[in-house]
C-alpha cells in the first residue's frame, strides 16, 4: 500500500455536495458547529449549497406550516423493518430487492436528499435532484436514481447533525460525527434530541406512504440497536455481513470515490482515514452484538452476501418465513424478474498481497474468525 496517499478532489464537482438539499437553519448550525472552517477546496461547494439551500427555505418553511401538524398526529401503526450491517456488505442490494414488495415504503433519494421537501414540492423539486445524480454510485455501477431507496442518513444530515456522513463533508471533525453512529460519548440531550428527530422523520415517510410499512437501511442503524428497540419494540432487524477482507478494501474505494464528493475541507490522509474506519468498524460491532441480545430472537436475522448473492431468492423467502412477513408468494414474480435484471452488475475485484493480508486480519480478526471468512 501507497504511503502518504492524499486524496485529490475536483472543486468545481459541487452538485453531489449532500448540504445543498439541507435546511438553512441546519447548514447554518453546521457550519458554526465547525467554526465556519471551509478550505478553498470546499469553497465552490458551500456556495452552491448555501444558494440552494437558502433558495428553498422558504419552501421548507411552508409545507412544515401545512404539514407539521399532521405529522406529529401520523401513528407509526406497523413497526419498521431495519437492515443493517457495515458499509459495503451489500445492504444496497438487500434494500432495492426487498423494495421490490408493494407492500412496503421506503426513503428515496429525493426524500433523502430534500427531506423537508418530500411531502408538498416533490414535483418542483424531485426534477433538480434527478438533474444532479448520475446514472450509477460514483463507488460502483449500481444504479442511482431520485425515487430508488436511500438510506435515512443522508435526510438525517441535512436536517441535523446526527449523521455519519458530516464526518465527510467536514473532515477534520470526523470523530465527533463518528460519535453520532454509536452514540458514545455523547450526552443524554443529544440522544434524546436524535430520537426525537428521527421519529419525526419516521412520521413524515408513514404519512406520505398512508401508512405503509417502512422498509430501512442505513449501515449507521447497526450500532443503535437499543435506541431503536426502545423507540420501536416489535421493529424487525436484517443484518446483512459480508468477508471483512472485501469490506475493508470496498471501503478504502468508497472513501476514495465518494467521500471526495462531499469534502468542504481537504481530507486528512489515507492512514489518518484508514485509523478512523477501522476503529468506527470495531465500535459498531462491539456495540452490535452486545445490543442485538435485546431484540426477540423473531425479530432478526442474519443474512450471509455471499448466501445471498448465490441464491437471492431463498434468501428472501427466508427472511419472510423468519420475520413472520407475509407477502412473499405475492411479491415473487417481481422480486425474480429484479433478480434477473441485476445480473448484469458484477462486483468489484481486488488484488490483494500477503502483508496487506496480514494487517487485515490484524485489524479485523475478530469477525473474520467469528464468521469463518478465509481471503
Amino acid at each position: 500500500m501507497k504511503k502518504n496517499h492524499n486524496f485529490k478532489i475536483d472543486p468545481l464537482n459541487v452538485t453531489f455536495e449532500p448540504l445543498a438539499g439541507s435546511t438553512f437553519a441546519n447548514l447554518l448550525r453546521l457550519l458554526a458547529q465547525n467554526r465556519f472552517h471551509v478550505e478553498p477546496v470546499g469553497i465552490p461547494r458551500i456556495i452552491y449549497s448555501m444558494a440552494l439551500s437558502f433558495t428553498l427555505s422558504p419552501l421548507n418553511m411552508l409545507e412544515s406550516i401545512k404539514y407539521d401538524k399532521k405529522i406529529k398526529n401520523t401513528t407509526i401503526k406497523k413497526p419498521p423493518i431495519f437492515i443493517v450491517g457495515h458499509w459495503r456488505t451489500g445492504s444496497t442490494y438487500l434494500h432495492n430487492l426487498l423494495a421490490q414488495d408493494t407492500q412496503y415504503g421506503y426513503p428515496t433519494t429525493f426524500q433523502t436528499v430534500t427531506p423537508a421537501l418530500l411531502l408538498r414540492f416533490e414535483k418542483l423539486i424531485k426534477p433538480i435532484v434527478a438533474s444532479s445524480l448520475p446514472k450509477t454510485r460514483p463507488q460502483d455501477n449500481v444504479e442511482l436514481g431520485a425515487d430508488l431507496p436511500q438510506e435515512e442518513e443522508y435526510a438525517l444530515g441535512n436536517i441535523s447533525p446526527y449523521s455519519f456522513y458530516n464526518g465527510w463533508i467536514f473532515p477534520k471533525n470526523m470523530d465527533l460525527y463518528n460519535n453520532y453512529v454509536d452514540f458514545q460519548n455523547v450526552s443524554e440531550r443529544e440522544i434524546k434530541e436524535f430520537k426525537r428527530i428521527f421519529h419525526y422523520y419516521i412520521q413524515k415517510l408513514t404519512l406520505y406512504y398512508h401508512g405503509k410499512q417502512l422498509l430501512l437501511k442505513n449501515p449507521s442503524n447497526t450500532a443503535r440497536i437499543k435506541i431503536l428497540h426502545e423507540m420501536y419494540p416489535d421493529a424487525k432487524f436484517i443484518h446483512i455481513y459480508r468477508n471483512p477482507y472485501h469490506v475493508y478494501l470496498s471501503m478504502k474505494r468508497n472513501i476514495e470515490k465518494e467521500m471526495i464528493l462531499y469534502c468542504l475541507q481537504k481530507p486528512p490522509s489515507w492512514e489518518v482515514f484508514e485509523k478512523a474506519m477501522v476503529d468506527m468498524y470495531k465500535r459498531m460491532f462491539k456495540k452490535y452484538f452486545n445490543e442485538i441480545k435485546q431484540v426477540p430472537k423473531e425479530n432478526q436475522i442474519d443474512v450471509k452476501y455471499e448466501d445471498l448473492m448465490q441464491n437471492p431468492l431463498g434468501e428472501i423467502k427466508r427472511i419472510y418465513d423468519k420475520l413472520q412477513i407475509n407477502g412473499f408468494e405475492k411479491s415473487e414474480p417481481t422480486l425474480k424478474k429484479y433478480i434477473e435484471s441485476q445480473k448484469k452488475i458484477k462486483s468489484y475485484s481486488y488484488n490483494i498481497d500477503p502483508l496487506l493480508k496480514e494487517k487485515i486480519y490484524q485489524y479485523l480478526k475478530e469477525t473474520i474468525d467469528l464468521w469463518n471468512y478465509t481471503i
